[in-house]
């Protein structure tokens, strides 16, 4: 059974505003487990970032915590001071931000900033420290890395100042590493190796990851398990495979079958806007979007309905007595590649 070294459980975050409290992070329960990558997938705004900052201890100041705990290994980050948390960040959990070019101090040389988390961390010496960086610059495929230790962030390109990023998030060795949308910037052709090398290095050090994305294109090839999130809460949770080719949430089917294929006409989307987390709905957040919906989605909030060990998903399509609904062309196809991969897998056996 694979080590759990992250522990999330019925985590509440409300934000301080002039409108009023808005109730950002919803009863939020997920874990991770040593070497795997879990990614977070959901549209902007369903509380995937304010997750991952809540686990750094970096939630701005009009943030409440209201209820939940964190733990990390048998430790409570909820109840770390932030003295405590400067010594974890960095060196136990790193994160790679959305935007490298505001990540990086343009003031400072790369190799310094690289080499600073071992100074504070590892208590190494500069030209120790600065010898490491150079190191883990040509790692992370930064090329003549010699020369360009010395160079400013200005002077390298978008997916070079990324691999730096990283090269800063990884420099300790981090057990967890959060990577927000870490190729959101990036086009196509650098998104691939960003992530190829994201892979590369997770298996040479051993590192969980945490992936925050609104791309489930890039779930398929990275991720380990998948947490469906929206309005602040998990929806959906699962295996990669469970959640691409057997989705059970309205709100899943929505997102799959947004995603462009070789066949596709036209792009489809889901229609409406999430709901206003200052006055959330008390039942399915999803219900108001969801062709789907019955009276009780408006009335009563799903449990989580298990489809499998690892696969549970808040819906009332699942309960007992349910009506039978027929979902979109693109999932039925899904289902049924699943429902192959299935008897493989028995054959196999």
């Amino acid at each position: 059974m694979a080590e759990r070294i992250l522990d999330v459980k019925n985590l509440k975050i409300d934000f301080h505003t002039y409108a009023g409290e808005v109730k950002a992070i919803r009863d939020v329960s997920f874990h991770l487990d040593k070497g795997e990558t879990l990614a977070i997938v959901g549209e902007s705004g369903s509380g995937k970032s304010v997750t991952t900052r809540a686990l750094m201890g970096l939630l701005a100041n009009n943030a409440e915590i209201k209820g939940g705990s964190i733990m990390f290994h048998d430790q409570d980050l909820l109840k770390k001071t932030e003295k405590e948390m400067q010594n974890i960040r960095g060196k136990d959990i790193a994160m790679i931000f959305q935007d490298p070019m505001t990540s990086l101090d343009p003031t400072m040389k790369i190799g310094m900033q690289i080499a600073e988390p071992l100074i504070k961390h590892k208590k190494i010496e500069k030209k120790k420290a600065l010898a490491q960086a150079l190191e883990i610059m040509k790692l992370v495929g930064i090329k003549d890395a010699e020369e360009r230790i010395n160079n400013y962030p200005h002077q390298f390109s978008g997916g070079q100042r990324q691999r730096i990023v990283i090269a800063i998030a990884l420099v300790c060795y981090p057990e967890i590493l959060i990577a927000d949308e870490p190729t959101t910037a990036l086009d196509v052709t650098i998104q691939a190796q960003i992530l190829d090398l994201m892979k590369e290095l997770q298996e040479k050090i051993e590192t969980s990851i945490i992936f925050i994305t609104h791309d489930l294109g890039v779930v398929a090839g990275m991720a380990d398990r998948v947490a469906v999130m929206y309005a602040g809460e998990i929806l959906e949770y699962g295996t990669v495979d469970e959640i691409f080719y057997n989705p059970q949430h309205p709100y899943t089917w929505g997102l799959l079958n947004s995603m462009p294929t070789l066949d596709s006409e036209e792009l489809e989307s889901i229609p409406g806007t999430p709901p206003d987390l200052l006055d959330p709905p008390k039942g399915d957040p999803f219900a108001p979007r969801n062709p789907y919906a019955m009276k009780i989605d408006a009335e009563e909030k799903p449990p989580y309905f298990q489809v499998s060990e690892t696969h549970y998903a808040a819906t009332w399509l699942l309960a007992p007595g349910a009506p039978a609904v027929t979902p979109p062309p693109e999932i039925q196809r899904r289902y049924k590649l699943y429902a192959e991969m299935m008897e493989q897998q028995k054959i196999g056996k």
